[in-house]
């Protein structure tokens, strides 16, 4: 029996630089649960350190993916999304062998803190979060579609830190699992995108930073079994029934 799950894959917490320090482990999860969002994605910039913290948080409600927006050395957003949380770590350990150990400038670009459960502090991450990696966009979708994550081509709308900034239109048998478009697109704006690539799969994120814009309007619903990544995945590959709403209406 599918049920529609309301889904945001891209969340950023108080680790990445340009998240406000409001948004914590409790603070996220409370606010999530507010919106009645089924499922977050936790995906701060080249890393996935403060999932535990989420997760721990949540314990259960909502379900808890850990994601990486990583940067890519074209300066291309990725949003990488894993099944568990060992496997992101795999991940992150494969990324960081290319990423430069840039010293975060916290007066400049902001904290960086990984925190548990209850918000206390566990570190804070030394090397500047925000930067390309050395790795290719294609080599970064081939690594996260190998290690079975689900690789989807990060607010393809935007003007900067996407595919079509860096690179130009994408080609429509990119092997990218889907594309997503920013929330602060209308109806018609998206519909366009939808036009240009109508055999794709879109998605819709909050990339939130702050708590205010976690909200039911600026994510995607999905028509699942129950609110898994299994589940979240037959519904970008439009296997088995499972769909994505789309989310414009």
């Amino acid at each position: 029996m599918l049920k529609p799950f309301w889904v945001d894959l891209h969340i950023h917490t108080l680790l990445s630089p340009c998240g406000e320090l409001e948004m914590g482990a409790p603070e996220i999860v409370e606010q999530a649960r507010a919106a009645k969002l089924d499922v977050i994605g936790i995906a701060d910039h080249n890393t996935c350190e403060n999932f535990p913290g989420i997760y721990g948080a949540a314990a259960g409600s909502p379900v808890v993916l850990p994601c990486i927006e990583t940067q890519s050395a074209e300066d291309i957003h990725i949003l990488c999304v894993f099944p568990d949380y060992d496997t992101a770590f795999t991940y992150k350990e494969w990324l960081w062998q290319r990423i430069r150990p840039i010293p975060n400038d916290v007066e400049h670009f902001g904290y960086q803190i990984v925190v548990d459960a209850n918000n206390e502090i566990v570190k804070e991450e030394e090397t500047f979060l925000i930067q390309g990696a050395g790795y290719e966009v294609d080599q970064i979708v081939a690594k996260t579609k190998e290690m079975g994550g689900l690789a989807i081509l990060a607010h393809v709308d935007r003007p900067a830190f996407s595919y079509p900034a860096a690179l130009g239109p994408m080609p429509e048998d990119y092997p990218a699992d889907a594309f997503e478009l920013s929330c602060r697109l209308n109806h018609d704006e998206a519909q366009k995108w939808r036009e240009q690539y109508p055999e794709r799969a879109f998605i819709r994120s909050s990339d939130s930073h702050m708590l205010e814009t976690l909200s039911r309007a600026n994510c995607t619903k999905m028509m699942l079994e129950e609110p898994t990544f299994e589940e979240i995945k037959k519904a970008i590959r439009g296997e088995d029934g499972r769909r994505i709403s789309w989310p414009w209406g």
